[in-house]
């Protein structure tokens, strides 16, 4: 019986809408496949996603960066961190191979922690990574030019390069530190549209347009209870803005599967993700995104993406309070829907990922 380990970033909810599609995947070419999965998000989130039996490890073996918010990083925060993690770096990676020597499986894979890489070496387990993002570049962008960065940023590049190959899912950072990136086409899960059945539960009309508000698994303050209220328009919200407005409905309540309400949504209202960006794209779903005020180096290459793939529309905070976000959602629907792309990126990753095992 094949014995896989993955580990899944729980630095939002974007990497286990990446890993997700691939296990499942995965799991219904191999039925026998044992899974381990160490996340440290909960169970329950994890298992709306992920649909195979897995043996659940909680907790994480990354950080990724500490947020203010969902478009801001804190990187006073986050500097701390990755100083006192990797000032213990030689220790860390002695106890991850303990664990994984002590797990014992054919394969470790991961998105996108480095630690079990330099782990899964140091035991001779062979080990995948993917993701359109890695944690070495993104540490370089905003650390780079620290005089106590640079031995940091090698061993965590060292750890990536350690990796049989890191899955570089399209649309991704170009990622030229690392000579073993290979591109794999989208992955993204797809979902059934049943706009009908949420209009029914809201109790709004069948003309009436719904808006899902969705910024990855991170808090965002958007001043909603201030938005104008938009003719024709009900908004899909966060629970926890408990906002109480006739044309405002929490959208966890309705227990409906999260791809499934994007799906049935004719417009999300996001940050730059990759996760809800090719979901949203490969469900026909028009996206409206507020651009990360961080320099986030991932988003670039996902707008690019979208513009091509998706009608889209950027739309800043301060028109969120005004009428410019009726406007800005009338020239999104009159744009022509540019065909769907296709995740095919999925059965490039089953396949690579098959033959480990």
């Amino acid at each position: 019986m094949p014995h896989l380990f993955v580990d899944i970033s729980s630095h939002g909810f974007g990497h286990l809408a990446q890993a997700a599609p691939v296990i499942n995947a995965l799991a219904v070419r191999r039925p026998e496949l044992r899974l381990t999965i160490r996340c440290g998000l909960p169970v329950e989130k994890m298992r709306t996603r992920i649909h195979a039996p897995f043996h659940h490890i909680a907790g994480s073996s990354d950080f990724g960066f500490f947020m203010r918010d969902a478009v801001s990083i804190d990187p006073d925060a986050t500097a701390a961190a990755y100083r006192e993690w990797h000032a213990g770096w030689e220790t860390r990676v002695g106890t991850e191979a303990a664990l994984l020597h002590g797990l014992s499986p054919d394969l470790v894979l991961t998105d996108v922690a480095y630690l079990p890489l330099a782990g899964a070496s140091r035991t001779g387990i062979p080990s995948l990574s993917m993701c359109s993002l890695n944690w070495a570049d993104i540490f370089h962008h905003v650390f780079g030019h620290e005089d106590w960065a640079a031995p940091i940023h090698e061993q965590i590049l060292s750890a990536y390069r350690s990796a049989r190959h890191f899955l570089r899912m399209t649309p991704a950072m170009p990622m030229t530190g690392l000579p073993n990136a290979r591109a794999i086409a989208p992955v993204a899960a797809t979902g059934e549209n049943h706009r009908g059945e949420l209009q029914r539960k809201l109790g709004v009309s069948p003309e009436t347009r719904l808006v899902l508000v969705a910024f990855g698994g991170f808090d965002k303050d958007l001043d909603a209870t201030r938005w104008p209220s938009t003719s024709g328009v009900h908004w899909l919200v966060p629970e926890s803005w408990k906002i109480v407005r006739r044309d405002m409905t929490a959208f966890e309540p309705l227990r409906m599967n999260f791809t499934d309400l994007l799906s049935s949504a004719d417009a999300v209202l996001t940050k730059p993700g990759y996760g809800t960006f090719t979901e949203a794209a490969c469900n026909g779903t028009a996206i409206l995104y507020v651009r990360r005020n961080d320099g986030w180096p991932e988003q670039d290459c996902l707008i690019d993406w979208l513009e091509k793939n998706s009608r889209c529309q950027e739309i800043n905070e301060r028109s969120l309070q005004g009428e410019n976000i009726s406007m800005a959602l009338k020239r999104l629907w009159g744009r022509i829907p540019p065909p769907k792309p296709k995740p095919d990126g999925i059965i490039e990753a089953v396949t690579l990922i098959d033959s480990f095992l």
